[in-house]
């Protein structure tokens, strides 16, 4: 079973992308999203991030999402720190669950493959990518954010002109029906080698 890596910049629509492999029955699984579930549920992991970001890291036996943003934003060596806490654990939860599938491949969402050096862990990467206006727009609406907001976090993430030196398949997501076209080729191709 090959393993094919999804990623993009916020707001680029790798969910939306997901849902139509996941539609021609190739099973996703979703980094970001486990890895916020493991933040909540692991006693570990809330023990480590406590100690890392303080009290104030869980609200009501939930991450303070927020509060943890703020505290990244303004030191990236704690993201690092995060990161090396939270990401073994992602590891063996993504190893566990390939092994319980059944398909030619696989897909694994993750924000970040190239930033962190991964991409060589997987069989081949698809980057999604939108403009910079459609992005914003979209985030605007999930998240509630403000243009500046969403800009900043646009800005402090790899340009996808990087990114795109390093995919192998590329998906540009400003209208649903090209995107979904360019997302059937790929599947096409990944399902032929």
């Amino acid at each position: 079973m090959k393993i094919v890596g999804i990623t993009g910049g916020i707001g680029s629509g790798k969910t939306t992308v997901c849902s139509f492999f996941e539609s021609w029955g190739v099973p996703v699984y979703y980094a970001d999203k486990e890895a916020k579930a493991l933040m909540n549920r692991s006693k570990v992991i809330r023990r480590k991030l406590t100690s890392l970001f303080g009290e104030a890291s869980y609200v009501n036996d939930e991450l303070n999402r927020d509060f943890i943003r703020k505290q990244i934003f303004e030191n990236a060596g704690l993201l690092e720190q995060m990161n090396s806490i939270v990401h073994p654990k992602v590891a063996s939860n993504f190893k566990r669950w390939v092994k319980k599938q059944d398909a030619p491949y696989i897909l694994k969402e993750a924000a970040i493959i190239f930033e962190i050096g991964q991409e060589h862990a997987y069989d081949a990467v698809i980057l999604v990518v939108a403009n910079e206006d459609e992005r914003i727009k979209r985030v605007i609406k999930r998240d509630c954010k403000t243009a500046k907001e969403v800009k900043a976090i646009i800005e402090n993430q790899w340009p996808d002109s990087e990114k795109e030196k390093k995919a192998d398949f590329t998906i540009t997501n400003n209208r649903l029906d090209k995107a979904e076209k360019e997302a059937l080729a790929i599947h096409k191709t990944l399902l032929k080698n």
